[in-house]
C-alpha cells in the first residue's frame, strides 16, 4: 500500500479488538515517528506507548471517559517539549503523530486522534514534568469496525491556484 492508499483508508476508529500490538510492528510504528521532519531538526516530540490495562482506562476517563480508548491495544501520548522548539513544538510533534497514524493504517492498526482531555490529569498519570505539554492521545489497535468513508469538501472549495479566492 502506498502513502495515498493509506490516506484514503484511513478512517477514526473508536472499537478495538482487545488485542496486543506485536513490539515489532509497534516499532516500526514509532520510527516513522523518529523519521519525521521537523523546524530546525529540533525533534521536540516524546512519545509515551501506554499498554497496561489499568493505565489505558486510566486515560480513557482522563480523555473526558471516552471509554473506547482504553479498549485500544496501547495509547500514544504524544508530548511537545516547548524548550526545544518554542514556537514550532506543538505543530512538530502533530506532524510525528500523523507519521504514527499512517504508518499504523498501512499495517492494518486502527487509530483515533483524541484532543479533548486533562492534560494535568494525563501528565500525573504519566509522571510527564511539568514543563511538558500534552499535545493528543492517540489509540492504535486492531480495528473491530469499519467506518464508511465520510463526505469531503470538493477541491474546488479549499484550493486556491496563486491567491485567495473569494467563496
Amino acid at each position: 500500500m502506498d502513502v495515498i492508499e493509506a490516506i484514503r483508508i484511513r478512517r477514526s476508529i473508536r472499537k478495538y479488538r482487545p488485542e496486543r500490538i506485536p513490539v515489532e510492528k509497534l516499532e516500526i510504528i514509532l520510527e516513522a515517528a523518529r523519521l519525521a521532519p521537523s523546524a530546525a531538526n529540533r525533534q521536540p516530540w516524546r512519545l509515551v506507548v501506554v499498554e497496561d490495562r489499568e493505565r489505558r482506562k486510566s486515560l480513557a476517563r482522563a480523555a473526558n471517559d471516552q471509554t473506547f480508548i482504553g479498549d485500544a491495544g496501547a495509547i500514544i501520548v504524544a508530548i511537545s517539549d516547548p524548550e526545544k522548539s518554542a514556537r514550532w513544538h506543538e505543530k512538530d510533534t502533530m506532524i510525528a503523530l500523523e507519521h504514527v497514524v499512517l504508518a499504523a493504517t498501512v499495517l492494518g492498526y486502527g487509530t483515533c486522534w483524541i484532543g479533548a482531555f486533562d492534560e494535568d490529569a494525563v501528565k500525573n498519570l504519566l509522571k510527564v514534568p511539568a514543563k511538558m505539554k500534552v499535545v493528543a492521545l492517540l489509540p492504535i489497535g486492531i480495528p473491530d469496525e469499519k467506518p464508511s468513508p465520510r463526505t469531503r469538501r470538493e477541491l474546488s472549495e479549499i484550493f486556491f491556484k496563486d491567491e485567495w479566492q473569494p467563496s
